[in-house]
């Protein structure tokens, strides 16, 4: 499959067939009841129907894609953008200005503005920043706390993404309100795109005003990081100077709006991400203690007994293996949209112009007939030699194309040096209260994980 097997439907291939309709639907709802009472299991069903099939989501018609291959032609098609029932939810809190929403010209250039920051030679300028926050989260787990591990991972994906992007010591004072802020928002956010009661959601319950007033804190937040760094006169070299004297096509600065939405970008989708893998990541420690000893014999290979550094992620490879199998079974994105921007095939299927599509990362990584033993934990399975047997497009927890993550290097350099830090200092255990089943948002973490770190 490439990307010309997804063109523009000329008028005589009137052959194309329609994609089936999946059973299970009920009067009003549709499939969305199925879609919120179980996404995962339902998703992951929907390739028993076909590489194509369509959905009744209230009265919309959605289509979904089950197929590799056809997921990676919908992401690299100039036929689809960006656009859906996921992002006009995600609109309220990432706005309608930032290169996570943003299509076309206006993506292009946003990704021109923020791509230099996210280079592979531009990663190790933040290894001192990871390092010390990494070493920072050792020292503070030492003292044998139950970990809350929900606060703990998304405390140090903020910070190191809020130091890293936008430097400043006014960031250490906010990361907290910012920590909490998005756990809200990233909560209520999956409720809102699969049963999109729109002014239902402005009624006063108190499920709303939680929402809504973690939302306003965000954006006022936000503002504040850009009036302080204003103020300060500062011109680091970071992303929010390169947005704070970016140009648009007619070369004038860009717009307040534009900037803001920026931040919010940087904030929020790399933040919720890292932090809800590694969430994943430290269940993982947990359940497979032969990982541990794994990854501390690596270690102690590479670096031996000083401190691991980020100079160290690139050979631990193992370590990054684990990191990527986690991601595997367990993606924070789970689900995807697109819209058909022209009449359009994809598969052999028609799909009218202005129809919306779905895919899931989850069902696709988890698809028997790319993956042998596909629901068992084998970081091994990235090995060369064993890698190059996945299926194209069957693996891209980063996204492809134009829409790839530009911030997929730091991610991995970020989560693999954490794995390794904190598998070389503790074991972990479930503490009383811990409750490990998967909770589904906007994006897939453990529900609540309570964790003791163990010494050895």
């Amino acid at each position: 499959m490439t990307v010309e097997s997804v063109k523009s439907l000329p008028p005589e291939r009137s052959e194309l067939r329609e994609p089936p309709l999946a059973g299970g639907r009920v009067p009003l709802l549709g499939h969305g009841w199925k879609l919120a009472r179980d996404p995962l299991a339902f998703l992951a069903r929907l390739r028993e129907h076909g590489d194509v099939v369509r959905l009744r989501l209230g009265p919309k018609t959605v289509y979904a894609v089950t197929a590799p291959e056809l997921t990676g032609a919908l992401a690299l098609s100039p036929d689809f953008i960006v656009a859906g029932p996921l992002w006009e939810s995600l609109e309220s809190l990432l706005g309608k200005e930032g290169v996570a929403t943003s299509n076309g010209p206006l993506h292009r250039r946003q990704r021109r503005t923020v791509q230099p920051a996210f280079r592979l030679d531009a990663i190790p300028a933040y290894g001192p920043i990871m390092e010390e926050e990494t070493h920072a989260l050792v020292e503070r787990w030492a003292k044998g706390e139950v970990l809350d591990v929900t606060a703990e991972s998304f405390r140090v994906s903020v910070r190191i993404s809020a130091r890293c992007l936008m430097r400043g010591s006014y960031m250490d004072a906010r990361s907290e309100r910012i920590t909490s802020a998005l756990a809200t928002l990233f909560a209520g956010m999956y409720q809102r795109m699969v049963v999109p009661l729109g002014p239902l959601y402005q009624v006063p319950i108190p499920a709303n005003r939680e929402f809504n007033r973690a939302l306003a804190d965000l954006h006022r937040l936000v503002d504040e990081i850009v009036a302080d760094r204003r103020v300060s006169g500062e011109k680091p070299d970071d992303l929010l100077t390169a947005l704070l004297e970016a140009k648009d096509d007619n070369g004038d600065s860009i717009g307040e709006q534009e900037i803001h939405d920026q931040v919010v970008a940087i904030l929020t989708p790399g933040s919720e991400t890292a932090g809800s893998v590694l969430m994943s990541l430290l269940l993982v420690l947990t359940e497979h203690p032969e990982q541990v000893d794994k990854i501390r014999e690596e270690v102690k290979n590479v670096v031996g007994h000083r401190p691991v550094a980020f100079d160290d992620v690139r050979k631990l490879r193992h370590t990054a293996n684990v990191v990527i199998e986690t991601m595997r079974l367990r993606p924070a994105v789970w689900i995807l949209t697109r819209r058909a921007v022209t009449d359009t095939e994809l598969g052999g299927y028609r799909i009218p112009a202005g129809a919306d599509i779905v895919y899931s990362p989850y069902a696709v990584q988890r698809d028997p007939r790319s993956f042998e033993r596909h629901e068992e934990f084998d970081p091994d399975r990235w090995l060369p030699g064993r890698s190059e047997a996945v299926p194209r497009h069957a693996m891209a927890p980063f996204g492809v194309g134009n829409r790839k993550c530009p911030s997929d290097h730091f991610s991995m350099a970020e989560l693999t040096l954490i794995t390794a830090v904190v598998a070389s200092a503790f074991r972990f255990e479930p503490a009383p209260g811990s409750d490990d089943r998967t909770h589904i948002g906007i994006t897939l973490r453990p529900r609540r994980l309570l964790l003791r770190a163990l010494p050895g």
